[in-house]
């Protein structure tokens, strides 16, 4: 990675057990934005939040990015106030509709009050049908279920 990184979003689709959440990160940065269907905060998973800063503090190590004046503890850690789903068995086509939504739009930060273009309280039923069908597209395509 070079200094032309210091924009990039990496997106990581976490399973914390039982429920999927999606952390978009800009590694240069040292931000992680964290959306979260069930509307947790990243506190509700403290070994994720560890894992995560380890790796960023690893990726700060290995680039030989000074801490002196940022600190070893200056990762930024952003709850985005995303769209919420109403059950207990969407969180992964809403991790996905997120990373979506996000990479259709281009954008390289993401507003903690998400993008106005997907203001409102939940995806109706229609648009978590359409990332499943999308989904299953893409897996039939990739020939995973042969």
């Amino acid at each position: 990675m070079d200094n032309k990184d210091a924009e990039k979003l990496f997106f990581i689709p976490f399973n914390t057990g039982g429920h999927w959440l999606l952390l978009a990160i800009n590694p240069i940065r040292e931000i992680v934005y964290y959306l979260d269907s069930l509307g947790n905060d990243w506190t509700t998973y403290p070994d994720m939040k560890v894992l995560i800063d380890t790796v960023l503090q690893a990726f700060r190590a290995q680039r030989d990015i000074q801490t002196s004046r940022r600190g070893a503890n200056s990762i930024t850690w952003i709850k985005v106030a995303c769209l919420q789903q109403r059950n207990q068995i969407d969180c992964g086509y809403f991790m996905l509709r997120f990373m979506r939504d996000t990479l259709a739009l281009g954008r390289l930060k993401i507003p903690t009050d998400y993008f106005d273009e997907f203001k409102c309280a939940f995806y109706t039923k229609d648009q978590v049908d359409e990332i499943k069908e999308e989904w299953c597209q893409f897996m039939i395509k990739l020939n995973v279920c042969s």
